[in-house]
């Protein structure tokens, strides 16, 4: 048996540092990801989400139902962007996840609260995702204890000594008793779809030039058209079978309602299905094995499970970081499985998140289409 060289050893490491060199999609998942991770972690993670979407119902305009709406704003929890002039105008905003809370204020708000008789306003909270508005109820409810003090002056001093001079009811809807389950078992079932398409499918030309077998596929007249979508029926079917296993599981052991049509959220599945699964085509027209599809499929991956709104608030990320979550498919097919899961939307009310779905998958099969490529070169 030979000794131990330290020669060989250092012959060993430079050939390995030299073919790590030439790995360049490697060597760049190895220097980026840890980039990335750090930037969306560190930036755009937000677990006490602030300035979340609020519309305001303010049928009395006098100084105590003013004073309640700034004392709201001034917690940096609420920011009223919607002004519905009917209930039905602010039921669709909640519904459609435009906003996260509905304050209503009764027309004779501010002449009760004057007379001493402890008046009502309503907050609807949209219950869905209750780490979103957790901390936003809590700083509600102790709002109500001084919100009014620097108008309970002169005549009205005798008021500041009963507990509250008036009362905010909170009514969380969708999901009072905020069963974490409600919110993480719908928005996994995209998460699956996303993690099992985009890999798997960014395998399938690189597998098929790895193997040998891509000559006889270019051998054939066949379009490329007709592969990405020969390709793409298979893995469609399995996907419905993810889609059935997972609903089954979530309405009958996770005891989670089905207050929608199970046929329309099979039919908006569809488009999501489609955008994973032309990214992953896509990807494997640009690696060249399928260790580097699965590398570059990391990338559309991470942040599509990070900025997505499924682990954290989406509302309380920077704008930056919601742009770049709006892009993603994910993230509108989280709002469509929730609302039709949880709220019992319709086609109408998700076409606000279906629009953006089918607009990325026709640039995804464009692109796909036009990578794909005639020759092994």
């Amino acid at each position: 048996m030979s000794r131990f060289s330290f020669f060989r050893l250092w012959g060993l490491i430079i050939k390995e540092f030299t073919q790590f060199k030439r790995d360049r999609t490697t060597f760049a998942m190895v220097i980026s990801l840890p980039i990335v991770q750090l930037i969306l972690f560190g930036l755009a993670i937000n677990t006490n989400p602030k300035h979340l979407p609020s519309a305001l119902i303010n049928a009395d305009k006098g100084v105590f139902s003013r004073s309640l709406v700034q004392g709201m704003e001034n917690t940096d929890y609420f920011k009223f962007t919607h002004l519905p002039k009917t209930e039905e105008e602010a039921k669709k905003l909640i519904d459609t996840h435009q906003v996260l809370f509905v304050l209503n204020i009764p027309s004779d708000f501010s002449r009760r609260v004057a007379r001493g008789e402890r008046p009502s306003a309503l907050l609807e909270v949209d219950g869905t995702d209750p780490v979103s508005v957790g901390y936003a109820v809590s700083a509600s409810t102790v709002l109500m204890n001084r919100v009014f003090e620097n108008d309970l002056l002169g005549p009205l001093s005798y008021l500041e000594a009963q507990p509250n001079p008036a009362e905010l009811i909170i009514h969380t809807k969708f999901n009072p008793s905020a069963i974490t389950q409600y919110n993480i078992v719908p928005g996994l079932l995209g998460t699956v779809l996303t993690m099992t398409f985009v890999m798997v499918a960014s395998m399938a030309l690189t597998r098929e030039r790895e193997q040998g077998t891509m000559e006889n596929l270019l051998a054939t007249p066949i379009l490329p058209m007709e592969v990405i979508i020969g390709k793409s029926i298979p893995f469609l079917v399995v996907g419905y079978l993810q889609v059935v296993i997972v609903v089954f599981i979530a309405t009958w052991f996770f005891r989670i309602p089905m207050l929608g049509s199970e046929f329309l959220l099979l039919l908006l599945t569809l488009p999501f299905i489609l955008a994973n699964l032309f990214v992953g085509i896509m990807i494997s027209t640009l690696a060249k094995t399928q260790l580097e599809a699965s590398q570059i499929s990391i990338f559309f991956f991470l942040p599509s499970l990070l900025l997505s709104g499924f682990m954290f608030p989406f509302k309380g990320m920077p704008m930056w970081a919601q742009w770049i979550g709006n892009a993603l498919p994910l993230t509108h097919f989280v709002n469509i499985i929730r609302g039709i899961m949880l709220k019992g939307i319709g086609f109408a009310e998700a076409w606000i998140d279906l629009w953006p779905i089918l607009v990325f998958m026709l640039v995804m099969f464009f692109v796909a289409v036009n990578r794909y490529r005639q020759t092994l070169d």
